[in-house]
This record gives structure tokens, C-alpha cells and sequence, in this order.
């Protein structure tokens, strides 16, 4: 029954996707049922004519239009029914982004960076230049898939560059603006690294009740090795594990002296330099918060790490769908409200009755 009520609706173009209360559509059926099955056994409302030859000869006719009232209430009634039981609209909107993770990307912005040992589509670039565009990428898409992200910088100093977001256009204009050096020139890993934990932690706003997440993670990437700042690598790590942050750390750069590119107001010729990995520090912090280490010696190595990292940090996004239903039952009413209209038309105005 509600198939063809819904499929009625269709032909007269309107649409329907349910019905709040369909137990009126039986109740309705029955009531129409009942009523036919009454005026069929009823008998028709006349008297016999004995002078009807003469009355045709005179020009009467048969009312042959009588069951058209009948049938407009029947309609109304039919129509007033479907009212009744509430026929709906649903509207499918997109699911919203599930519960992701709270995301914080660290990036060295030390002077170390600015050796141009990356190559990118037969050019040099820094390698700075060539992890601002590989992080930029990634920020990009895991937001885009419902993560919040954090940026971090760090030089001599540690700043945040963004905090959680899930904006990746605000993420990109934020990096787009990060210059090597913009943080001082040495290497203070562990200051940002506690600073990263800060930002992902749940107490990282005063005030600020923390939000459901599927997991808190860290994403350091350095060229260099820790000589400034005021907390220990260590310290660092064993503060991110206490809190369940897990870090995952990237190196990156080449071995041995590079070219480095020379700062724009310096006015100096390009010269070598020599920048050593420490390896071992960076393995241990992965290893002390159940993160993994990677290390990257070219751009594809780089896009690698990132890719292998992304399939790593994978949640479930299968929410609930978001439907919203919207009542119409004003087309029904207005039908049913026609057609009352017309039989009180029709009995008054064409068709007279004698009392």
C-alpha cells in the first residue's frame, strides 16, 4: 500500500520517501472500503415517477451525474488520509568527517635547511623548499579527510605556525609564509617537540573541554641534530609518551658537505657545508612513544616516508548518514480541500435536491 501511494504521489509529480504514521494509510483503506461497500448496498435516493414517459416527452433527463459528489468525497477522503499520515521528504546530506586524529607536523626551519642537495624535476632546491611542499601535501589531505593539524617551526626557538585545524587552505598559507632561519638559525629539537605535544594535548587551551579524537600524533621532521634549546630530546619523548602521543620521526638530507644556499640579505656567496643526522636520537624518540623512524635522502624518498606514514595513521570514517526528514502534507490538504470545495459546488450549485 505505501509503494502505491508513493507511486501515485510520483504521477502527480510530488515526492515521497515515507511516511511518519503509515498505519493511517490501512486505516484510510479500510474506512473507503467500508464506505463503498455501503453505498452500493444503499438504496438510491428517489421516488417513483408514474408520469416519467410524459416527463421525457416533456424534455427530463436522467441525472447521470449523481455519483460525481460521491466520488469527490471518496477522493477527499483518499487524500486527507494520506495527510494524516504524514508523507515525508528525506534529504541525504553528506556523511560528516568521522572522529579523526589530532595531528601536530613539526618542521625544522633551522639554517641546516637551506642546503640545496634536493632535486625536483632536474632543478636544485633547498631542502627546506622540498619538505614545505611534501608537508604542505600531506596537511592538505588529512584534512581534508577529517584530521585536525597543527604546524610547528622550529629553529633555535619553537613557535606554533597554526594550531588544530581542519582548514588545509589556512594549513598551506600558514606554510607558504615559513622561511629557513625564521626561527633562529640552530637546532632546538626537544623545545619542539614539547611544544608539539603541548598543542595536541587535550589541556592545550585553558577552558577548552578536549574533543573526542581516534588518536594524538606527532610528525617531527629534521636534517640535523639537537644543539640548543632548553628540554632534552628525551625529556621531550618521555613527556609525548606519558600523554599517548605517538611520534613518528623523519630525517632528512644527504651526507657528507652540500651546498648551501645563501640568505637573501646576506649578500654572500654560495658555500659547503657539512650537516650530520643524528639518527640515533631520532630512533630513540620514535621508539620511546610507539612511533617509527624514517629517513629520506631525495625528494622521492621524502614523498615516500609521507605515503608510508599516511597508510600507517589510517581511522575509521563510517559515520552514521545525516538524513533530514521534512513533512508535506500541504499539497494532500489542499487537494482534499478542492475537492470538497467542488462537491459543495456541484450539490449547490448545479444540482438541486428536493427536501
Amino acid at each position: 500500500m505505501r509503494a502505491s501511494v508513493v507511486e501515485f504521489g510520483a504521477r502527480l509529480g510530488l515526492r515521497i520517501d515515507g511516511f511518519e504514521q503509515p498505519l493511517w494509510l490501512v486505516v484510510g483503506a479500510l474506512g473507503l472500503a467500508i464506505g463503498a461497500w455501503w453505498a452500493w448496498r444503499r438504496a438510491p435516493d428517489a421516488l417513483p415517477w408514474p408520469a416519467w414517459s410524459e416527463a421525457v416527452a416533456a424534455g427530463a433527463r436522467r441525472d447521470r451525474s449523481a455519483w460525481l459528489p460521491g466520488i469527490a468525497r471518496a477522493l477527499a477522503l483518499a487524500l486527507l488520509t494520506i495527510a494524516l499520515a504524514g508523507p515525508v521528504t528525506e534529504h541525504r546530506a553528506p556523511p560528516p568527517a568521522g572522529a579523526g586524529l589530532d595531528l601536530v607536523l613539526v618542521l625544522d626551519a633551522s639554517d641546516s635547511m637551506r642546503a640545496l642537495d634536493a632535486q625536483v624535476d632536474g632543478a636544485w632546491r633547498t631542502r627546506f623548499a622540498l619538505a614545505r611542499s611534501v608537508v604542505a601535501r600531506f596537511a592538505r589531505e588529512r584534512a581534508a579527510e577529517g584530521d585536525r593539524i597543527a604546524l610547528v617551526v622550529f629553529g633555535e626557538t619553537a613557535f606554533t605556525l597554526s594550531p588544530l585545524s581542519a582548514d588545509g587552505a589556512l594549513l598551506e598559507a600558514a606554510l607558504a609564509r615559513a622561511e629557513p632561519g625564521v626561527a633562529g638559525g640552530a637546532t632546538a629539537l626537544g623545545d619542539a617537540l614539547a611544544l608539539a605535544v603541548k598543542r595536541v594535548s587535550p589541556d592545550a587551551e585553558p577552558g577548552r573541554a578536549a574533543e573526542p579524537v581516534a588518536g594524538r600524533l606527532v610528525v617531527l621532521l629534521t636534517d640535523g641534530r639537537s644543539n640548543a634549546g632548553a628540554v632534552p630530546p628525551a625529556i621531550a619523548a618521555a613527556l609525548a609518551a606519558a600523554r599517548g602521543v605517538r611520534v613518528h620521526t623523519v630525517g632528512i638530507g644527504s651526507t657528507g658537505d652540500v651546498a648551501m644556499e645563501a640568505p637573501a640579505a646576506a649578500g654572500r656567496e654560495a658555500r659547503f657545508e657539512r650537516h650530520d643526522l643524528d639518527a640515533t636520537t631520532l630512533a630513540a624518540i620514535a621508539e620511546a612513544t610507539g612511533g617509527r623512524s624514517f629517513e629520506a635522502d631525495d625528494a622521492a624518498a621524502l614523498h615516500d616516508v609521507y605515503t608510508e606514514i599516511d597508510t600507517l595513521e589510517r581511522v575509521d570514517r563510517r559515520p552514521p548518514p545525516r538524513v533530514r526528514r521534512t513533512p508535506q502534507p500541504e499539497p494532500w490538504l489542499a487537494g482534499a480541500g478542492v475537492l470538497v470545495a467542488l462537491e459543495l459546488l456541484w450539490a449547490r450549485g448545479f444540482v438541486r435536491r428536493i427536501p
